[in-house]
């Protein structure tokens, strides 16, 4: 008998599809994303889907290929694939976007350096959805700078809630996650409520202060855990914050498999829900929670029910925390000041 696993609710086979778009749908990232998606993964063991493929004109050879692969995976779920250049298509009646396709990041170049190209293709698709999506559509922006272009997304589709269009810092988390429990000896599961705050830039700001970790049968928070406040100040902060960099450096690309792993994690937690007394972090939009400036794409734990998250409250924020939030805070205004120019000026 199979035995539905995680924070899904058993049910039985949906008999109505729900259709998924992702951009980008020839690159790197998508390669690793699209088994995921398509085989369960994200939208449950019993959700039939249609996939939606963008890329670019010259990239159709390719995409081609991808759609071959797809079907070679004899996959249950997919019942059909659309791959197309038009944004008309791609975005009709979907309900979950992945937002992938982007200029990438190339090594010696820094996130801004990708603002101005990147800013006008979210544009594009930010009107795209406001046409022809559906208007509960639920959007994950990974496609970088991530936080901002939300924003432009969001700008551009003004019949979509604001809420509905997120950004993805569940690679950070991942990676903070990952670190304490590499650090601590412990399997990846035993860490919770690692928090990434702000951009998913080099100024982000993983926090590890109100995580708990299971260490030997006992529960106790990461400091006590770890019991080395410089290591999560400097090291485990640096680590985090320049992970990116560091694959790129290795790799002479940036991250795919990972990326793709954390998009799958996202999306399945806002349409399955969190756990109890657990929390994740999106790039969601601000209220001003935890001095944050208001309207800005800002990273923050949710909670997650009935696929709308909201931000967790009354979290402790140390001095040294707070002085790093007003940094990324800072970029993000930055960020947003520039983008709409570019976007007016388009």
């Amino acid at each position: 008998m199979f035995m539905c696993k995680g924070n899904w609710d058993a049910k039985l086979p949906s008999a109505e599809p729900i259709r998924v778009v992702v951009t980008g749908a020839a690159g790197q990232i998508a390669y690793s994303l699209l088994y995921m998606v398509a085989k369960g993964d994200v939208f449950g063991p019993n959700q039939p889907l249609i996939l939606h493929l963008l890329d670019i004109p010259p990239m159709m050879g390719v995409l081609e290929g991808v759609v071959m692969e797809l079907d070679d995976c004899a996959l249950p779920l997919l019942v059909s694939v659309v791959p197309t250049a038009d944004p008309a298509v791609a975005f009709k009646d979907v309900d979950a976007a992945f937002l992938v396709g982007a200029m990438p990041r190339k090594q010696g170049m820094e996130r801004k350096d990708l603002l101005s190209a990147n800013v006008k293709i979210f544009k594009v698709q930010g009107e795209a959805l406001d046409k022809f999506a559906k208007k509960d559509v639920k959007v994950l922006v990974v496609g970088n700078p991530a936080n901002t272009n939300a924003l432009v997304c969001s700008h551009y589709a003004p019949s979509i809630p604001k809420e509905n269009f997120t950004a993805m810092t569940r690679l950070d988390q991942n990676r903070a996650q990952a670190q304490i429990a590499g650090r601590l000896g412990v399997g990846i599961t035993k860490v919770k409520n690692v928090i990434i705050w702000g951009n998913h830039s080099a100024t982000q700001v993983p926090d590890a202060r109100n995580a708990s970790v299971e260490v030997g049968g006992a529960v106790k928070t990461v400091p006590e855990a770890v019991a080395d406040d410089e290591f999560l100040k400097q090291q485990f902060l640096e680590t985090v914050q320049k992970r990116g960099a560091a694959v790129i450096a290795a790799r002479k690309m940036s991250s795919a498999m990972s990326a793709a792993k954390a998009a799958s994690d996202h999306m399945r937690d806002w349409f399955a829900g969190t756990r109890d007394g657990e929390y994740v972090s999106m790039g969601v939009i601000s209220d001003g929670s935890y001095g944050a400036p208001k309207d800005i794409v800002f990273s923050f734990p949710v909670q997650i029910q009935n696929r709308q998250w909201k931000i967790v409250q009354g979290l402790s924020v140390d001095e040294f925390t707070r002085s790093k939030l007003d940094v990324t805070a800072k970029e993000l205004l930055e960020e947003k000041e520039e983008a709409m120019a570019v976007c007016a000026a388009d």
